[in-house]
This record gives C-alpha cells, sequence and structure tokens, in this order.
C-alpha cells in the first residue's frame, strides 16, 4: 500500500506514470473538481467512478482555482489537505493539482480513456469530452446524490 503521499503526483510525474500503465493496457478513469468539504456524495461519486476502470486519476483545482471559481470564502480546507483527505480514499489512485480554472490542459496531458463527473453535468458539457472522444474513449456523466453538498454543508454549518 502506498503512502498518501506518493498518490499525490505532479503533472509530470502523473501523465509518465499513466503513459505506462496505458501501455500495459490499464483503462484510465480521470474526474476533477473542488472536493473543499468531502462527504458521502463523493465517496459514492468516486466509488462508481474508479469502478469503469483500472486507475482513477483525479484532478485537484488548487487553492488559486477554488477561490476564483467559488467565491473569496472558499476553500475551507487548503489543497494539500484535501490532496492527502482524497489519497486516503480506497477509490482514488493518483491526484494531481491543477491551478486552471478548468482541468482542460490535464486531461490533453493525461488522455484518459475514460472521462466523468457528476450527474449535474450533461456529457457534451463535460470539460475535455472533446479530447477523450477524439480518441475513442468514454465521457460518462455519473449519478448525482441530491441534497448533499460542500455548499449545503457551509451553509448548514453557518446557520448553526
Amino acid at each position: 500500500m502506498p503512502k498518501l503521499e506518493d498518490k499525490i503526483l505532479s503533472r509530470e510525474e502523473l501523465v509518465r506514470l499513466c503513459r505506462q500503465e496505458q501501455k500495459r493496457g490499464k483503462k484510465l478513469v480521470f474526474t476533477n473538481g473542488c472536493f473543499d468539504i468531502l462527504h458521502a456524495g463523493h465517496v459514492r461519486y468516486l466509488d462508481e467512478a474508479a469502478a469503469l476502470g483500472n486507475i482513477l486519476v483525479l484532478g485537484l483545482n488548487s487553492d488559486a482555482s477554488v477561490k476564483r471559481l467559488k467565491g473569496d470564502s472558499r476553500p475551507i480546507n487548503a489543497e494539500q489537505d484535501r490532496a492527502i483527505v482524497l489519497a486516503g480514499l480506497q477509490a482514488v489512485d493518483y491526484v494531481c493539482l491543477f491551478d486552471e480554472d478548468t482541468p482542460y490542459e490535464l486531461i490533453q496531458a493525461v488522455q484518459p480513456n475514460i472521462l466523468v463527473k457528476g450527474g449535474d453535468w450533461r456529457p457534451e458539457e463535460i470539460v475535455g469530452a472533446d479530447i477523450v472522444q477524439a480518441s475513442g474513449g468514454m465521457v460518462r456523466s455519473l449519478r448525482f446524490v441530491e441534497g448533499i453538498s460542500s455548499t449545503a454543508i457551509i451553509k448548514k454549518m453557518r446557520e448553526s
């Protein structure tokens, strides 16, 4: 069992490892997100994503990226803390931080076989779908757990 830190890779390390694994016939599944406050919806979603292939790669928005997307009060948890928590999940094989607003460049570099997002995204809206489909890969929108979100948890905490 690798150490948690061994599952958190730079973009260059991730690309090299993914190429090796794909040459061995492994199917790479890619997903991404902020994962600011991990909840049951995230865990179920990541477990379902991992079941689609052999290796689940998670692109994690950096703190700067989350702040641009969600506002100045976010993230609640720092990027390295979020990365460690995600690396600790059995479903997640590798975590890679990205600083852009979208994971498009990371998807371009990794060239996953399967690209997934939660059910609140239609497959044609998923960033990077064009890249994956152009190489014969699959794009999936997975089941969405209604009523569970980091934003809802934060709101509930503030109201308490």
